[in-house]
């Protein structure tokens, strides 16, 4: 890919460099928007398509599912056949995508079509930072990525409050096509705008990895979603062992290969797997906590579609805000304690919610949790990115970009599908304790319990059917959403410690991250 380019003191830039990061940041906001839209939703589908909490899990995390398998793979087809050929077809695929979910019929066709949705956005969102990371240099790409992550997470955490704004005047349907004018946009902007470039000639793509690639992150996926039913006990060993299988064949093939789609050898670089890790949960944590946060306002608190979806909007101007400060910190202070730093605050957001949110939380402390997540991870995106993209040659910034985008497609796959499986199960635990202590518990039939465990929203349906039980059944609905709720924020923060402690202790101090870096950029020189 080349481009005129402005040079400086701080760095390389593309002609134009604006209007080209405006058009990337279109695109990826296209994806950003569909990682979050379902989750203000979701309690609409649920009743109206009578789905499943596990139905709801995965329709909340399908797109990210189809992202997150797909990113690795098409970033090294972005490398070689052309990054601005990747870019234009993602946004032609995400129209008919957003069609077809728009219009599902069931919540098995809305799954499937959040996975293909999610499939365009893998050919087109590990480009945008690709081409950032092959047109931009120095402090220049530091503010280039800063911008496009912030930008990038405030897209994603404001789709909540589109959505909510939507599902006043129209049907859930409406929220996965709001996002048609947008890639229409940003297929027209990745056409005109985007240098063009015809990839790489000499570059190898690993076919037999990409697809290992794919069937690892989706079994691994669907695997968490089916764990908490107990009738698909023999799914989720089947899926855990084609996962493991998968995993094992794909480090047996980038060992081998000659021009492996993961490099290992740049994979195993501390400024890379540390900030790879701590990306995936920094990321991660953030979509788990909407799409956990989402359902218990809405379900527990009672709060409006539109009312939910704004409480997300204290994050997003966080992110905003924080995201110049934290591109500063990194030159400054260095990545891992901007990383920490960042942290710091998604626990205390954590914390938050887990000790005050029940039945009775006030919108402070809603929007005081929000609010530090929110900072946390506009100070921490930017060092997990920007390690990615400094620890690789600029010929491998597919992988690097990639890789970049897994963290949040990854992250959110698992986070959303492991605190979507420890609140359901927690909800169906808590509720089958309330129906046993009942005291006409011998009158309650299976299929009634069955109903009432099924979900929040069968909850509802149930309620209505049955006016005169219907404050007992709301009442201990929501009792034992606010017990799944918080089993799962405090599995959150185990988590989010555990990452800490591997930043701390597994990251180079500033000191020693330039050191590696300047290393990393002389092996450049002397290979090209």
């Amino acid at each position: 890919m080349t481009a005129p380019v402005s040079t400086s003191d701080d760095g390389v830039a593309p002609a134009r460099a604006a209007i080209v990061l405006t058009a990337l940041i279109l695109v990826a906001g296209v994806a950003n928007i569909n990682l979050a839209v379902a989750n203000v939703a979701l309690p609409d589908i649920g009743e109206s398509l009578d789905a499943s909490s596990t139905q709801l899990n995965l329709i909340a995390v399908g797109y990210s599912l189809g992202l997150a398998a797909s990113v690795l793979y098409f970033g090294a087809l972005g490398d070689r056949y052309g990054r601005k050929r990747m870019l234009v077809f993602g946004m032609s695929l995400s129209i008919p995508a957003s069609l077809v979910a728009g219009f599902a019929p069931s919540a098995e066709v809305l799954f499937g079509a959040r996975v293909v949705g999610g499939i365009s956005a893998g050919l087109a969102f590990p480009t945008t930072l690709a081409v950032i990371t092959a047109l931009w240099s120095g402090s220049k790409r530091t503010k280039a990525i800063a911008a496009w992550s912030a930008f990038g997470a405030a897209i994603s955490a404001s789709g909540p409050v589109l959505s909510g704004a939507l599902l006043e005047a129209f049907e859930w349907n409406a929220v996965f096509l709001v996002t048609l004018p947008l890639a229409a946009i940003a297929l027209i902007g990745a056409w005109f705008l985007v240098p063009q470039d015809n990839g790489d000639d000499a570059a190898t793509v690993d076919n037999i990895g990409g697809i290992l690639s794919i069937v690892l992150v989706g079994a691994t996926v669907l695997a968490l979603n089916f764990a908490p039913l107990g009738d698909k006990g023999t799914a989720v060993l089947v899926l855990t062992a084609i996962a493991l299988l998968a995993a094992v064949a794909f480090v047996i093939r980038q060992l081998r290969v000659r021009v492996p789609l993961f490099d290992l050898r740049i994979a195993r670089r501390r400024t890379f797997w540390v900030a790879a890790v701590g990306g995936i949960i920094i990321f991660g944590t953030l979509m788990g906590a909407m799409f956990v946060g989402q359902q218990f306002l809405q379900n527990v608190l009672g709060y409006s579609t539109l009312e939910a979806g704004s409480m997300v909007i204290p994050a997003a101007l966080a992110m905003v805000v924080v995201a110049p400060l934290s591109a500063r910190l990194v030159e400054s202070m260095g990545s891992r304690f901007t990383l920490l730093l960042g942290y710091v605050f998604i626990v205390a957001g954590l914390v938050v919610a887990f000790l005050t949110w029940d039945e009775g939380t006030s919108l402070w402390s809603v929007i005081g949790a929000y609010l530090l997540i929110g900072i946390g991870v506009g100070f921490a995106g930017t060092p997990a990115s920007h390690s990615l993209t400094g620890s690789v040659p600029v010929q491998r910034a597919g992988m690097a970009s990639s890789m970049s985008d897994l963290q949040r497609d990854l992250g959110g796959a698992i986070m959303q599908s492991l605190l979507g499986a420890i609140l359901t199960a927690g909800y169906a635990k808590s509720l089958s304790e309330s129906i046993a202590s009942a005291p006409q518990a011998d009158q309650i039939t299976e299929q009634t319990e069955a109903a009432l465990t099924k979900s929040f929203s069968s909850a509802e349906v149930l309620a209505s059917r049955y006016p005169q039980y219907a404050d007992q059944i709301i009442t201990a609905a929501r009792n034992a959403f606010v017990d799944g709720d918080t089993r799962a924020y405090g599995a959150a923060i185990i988590v989010v410690v555990l990452g800490a402690l591997v930043v701390l202790f597994g990251y180079p101090n500033r000191a020693g991250e330039r050191e590696a870096m300047a290393r990393y950029a002389a092996q450049q020189r002397l290979t090209d």
